[in-house]
């Protein structure tokens, strides 16, 4: 083990040595980008939830800046809620998007397992176990409550703090009968049930706890139906919900897979038939931590599901999902930058492009076994146009851009260096062993905007460019451009995994 430190404080001052001399030599547009080391991206885009940790970290943390905190979360309600992930910059665990990662880590493995190095996949579980984990604690009440966020993000956000300095309310929020949340329920019954896949050939036992979990989980969401707004302020506005539905045939269609039967076929049925009735556009374009349609579709198309076999219309949910995507597409609803780069929101984009990007490369691995097309209106498109967008996306984070940047912190010669993320801005615990309390904190915070960050959260993949264009501002002030989360990095391992070994 002292070998093995040794070897990380090497290695990290070697990269800090060389990022600052060739970035300054480093030529500017999409010539900087010379074919992508897959594997090498990978390996640091699972290293990033190290750095997201929560609670006693153990001997082998590789992000070695980062440091015990938030021991005591649960403690104000009688239960032990320590560990888990910080969403993103900030110190709050916000439940649903934990789950939401826990369940995309878990299809990263289940999709493109056989792609994994057996160093990466060993990562890989240790990231998904740490989130589940602390999700099993999450829900050990059910079926009478479950624990769905500690940490008040209101006086959360307003101090700049490192986790290990926390002296903001780590109050803890749930979900019960009378106050239901069947969105994030729902989601954490899909993260449970899709670990239990992964676990199940090397930890039986622990896999057949998760699923039992997952059931019971699934039964509340059901049983008390409401929306996970439910909990109020310390919710919204940071995660809305925008319906739950979505989740249920989610869920359903998570448990089918895990159980290997049909029986939460009549949950998916009329949850199918709510939505239809709720919106016309039932063929949603959408994937991410609140919107699941065009996930679902796929998933229930992949493991042919759904009540009486019928998938004639995930078929075509799925060709209108990656219809709508497709630039040559006559049914296309996004917009690209003029680099390439799909664009949806001048909030954190990078959520939606690795998300959407994941989907496709699932929906091309089917469409490749079934020996099919993608119909867009009078246009056909082969699975292997999908392969390309996706990897042209994964290509854009990595560094073929007109910025000639990669937007993975540590990766390439190019990278932010600046990141909006609490730990990475401030002087870590070995460096500046006194407390920074939350007013000293904004001295730090607003000083020099172009200040590079003195800890390098290595794999988080920023929010990147925000505005239509490829422009990136390279400032922790910019909290759309350059706050990393757990939910961008996610989904993007499994494509790395895939690339690395089909490119």
């Amino acid at each position: 083990m002292a070998a093995f430190k040794s070897t990380v404080v090497f290695y990290s001052a070697l990269l800090l040595y060389t990022a600052t001399i060739v970035a300054v030599m480093m030529p500017s547009g999409s010539e900087a980008f010379n074919g992508g080391d897959y594997a090498q991206a990978l390996s640091k885009s699972i290293m990033f939830f190290e750095g997201q940790r929560s609670g006693k970290l153990p001997s082998s943390q590789r992000i070695r800046w980062r440091k015990d905190s938030a021991l005591n979360d649960g403690k104000d309600v009688g239960v032990d809620l320590t560990g888990g992930y910080y969403d993103a910059g900030d110190n709050v665990k916000f439940g649903f998007p934990m789950a939401f990662t826990a369940t995309m880590l878990a299809w990263s493995i289940i999709e493109f397992g056989e792609f994994y190095s057996v160093q990466e996949m060993y990562q890989a579980r240790v990231a998904l176990l740490w989130n589940t984990d602390y999700l099993m604690k999450a829900t050990a009440q059910i079926p009478n409550r479950m624990f769905v966020q500690v940490g008040d993000p209101n006086t959360d956000h307003s101090c700049w703090e490192r986790p290990e300095d926390m002296d903001t309310p780590r109050n803890t929020y749930e979900i019960n009968p009378s106050r239901p949340g069947s969105e994030i329920a729902a989601e954490t019954a899909a993260a449970l049930a899709a670990a239990s896949i992964v676990f199940r050939s090397s930890r039986a036992g622990q896999a057949n706890q998760l699923l039992d979990r997952a059931k019971a989980v699934y039964d509340f969401a059901t049983k008390y139906r409401g929306s996970y707004d439910s909990v109020g302020k310390p919710v919204c506005p940071f995660y809305c919900s925008h319906g739950y539905e979505d989740e249920l045939v989610w869920g359903a269609a998570w448990l089918n897979k895990a159980t290997n039967s049909r029986q939460y076929d009549q949950y998916i049925a009329s949850e199918l038939e709510t939505i239809r009735v709720q919106d016309d556009n039932i063929y949603d374009t959408e994937f991410g931590w609140d919107d699941k349609h065009a996930g679902y579709y796929i998933l229930l198309l992949q493991n042919n599901q759904g009540p009486n076999q019928d998938v004639s219309k995930y078929r075509m949910a799925a060709d209108n999902f990656a219809c709508s995507l497709i630039p040559e597409s006559p049914t296309k609803s996004v917009k690209y930058t003029p680099g390439g780069l799909l664009f949806k929101s001048n909030g954190a984009n990078m959520q939606s492009v690795t998300s959407l990007s994941f989907l496709l490369m699932v929906y091309a691995r089917y469409l490749w076994k079934v020996n099919g097309n993608v119909q867009c209106g009078n246009k056909q498109f082969p699975a292997s146009r999908l392969y390309d967008l996706a990897r042209s996306q994964v290509d854009y984070i990595m560094g073929k851009n007109p910025m000639g940047m990669s937007y993975m912190v540590g990766y390439g010669y190019k990278w932010p260096r600046s990141i909006h993320h609490r730990g990475a801005s401030l002087p870590s615990m070995d460096s500046h062993p006194q407390r920074i309390n939350c007013a000293e904190g904004w001295n730090y915070f607003n000083g020099d905007p172009g200040k590079w960050n003195p800890n390098w959260l290595i794999g988080a993949v920023v929010g990147g460019p925000n505005d239509g264009s490829d422009h990136f501002d390279d400032s922790f002030h910019d909290s759309s451009q350059t706050e990393p989360t757990t939910y961008i990095n996610a989904p993007l391992t499994g494509l790395l995994a895939y690339f690395s070994k089909n490119s």
